[in-house]
């Protein structure tokens, strides 16, 4: 297995996967849907894409994709728990089922994980399902207790 960072001649395959993943999670998007991602998709990948956007691509020895793992980087006004002002959320973690318990994923990862400690970023997130949850664990990330502060948001669209 070969682990490598996503190019803008991988963009093709970003979108793929932005889909296939959508599919494992068993996620059902209209025609019309699949165009206003499409139309969104295109432009982000192009203009974020080794900015404050990163995806490592994990393949088999024969260059077919095995795993992925996307991570968008965020920068705002530093306080005491993102003191670089820059945080991370990692998306898309796939692996396909035929590359499954290979430790595909944890390649990705790890990958994604030492590129942003390379970027300075103070804190990675992300959302588990349960079958993601062992290993994210195992790589070092804890579920986030509760606060004094509440989760909200305001759905614009």
């Amino acid at each position: 297995m070969n682990v490598r960072m996503a190019e803008l001649r991988d963009l093709e395959t970003l979108i793929r996967v932005r889909f296939d993943y959508f599919a494992s999670e068993n996620w059902e998007i209209s025609p019309q849907d699949r165009e206003k991602l499409l139309a969104q998709l295109y432009p982000y990948f192009t203009e974020h894409l080794d900015t404050d956007f990163i995806a490592a691509l994990v393949e088999d020895d024969g260059g077919r994709l095995a795993s992925t793992a996307f991570l968008a980087i965020a920068e705002k006004p530093a306080n005491p728990s993102f003191p670089t002002g820059k945080t991370g959320m990692v998306l898309n973690v796939l692996t396909y089922p035929e590359y499954r318990r290979r430790g595909c994923a944890t390649m990705a990862l790890n990958r994604i994980i030492d590129e942003a400690k390379r970027r300075n970023l103070s804190f990675l997130e992300l959302s588990a399902s349960e079958m993601g949850k062992p290993l994210y664990e195992k790589l070092g990330f804890q579920v986030v207790g509760p606060s004094i502060y509440t989760d909200m948001k305001l759905c614009l669209l």
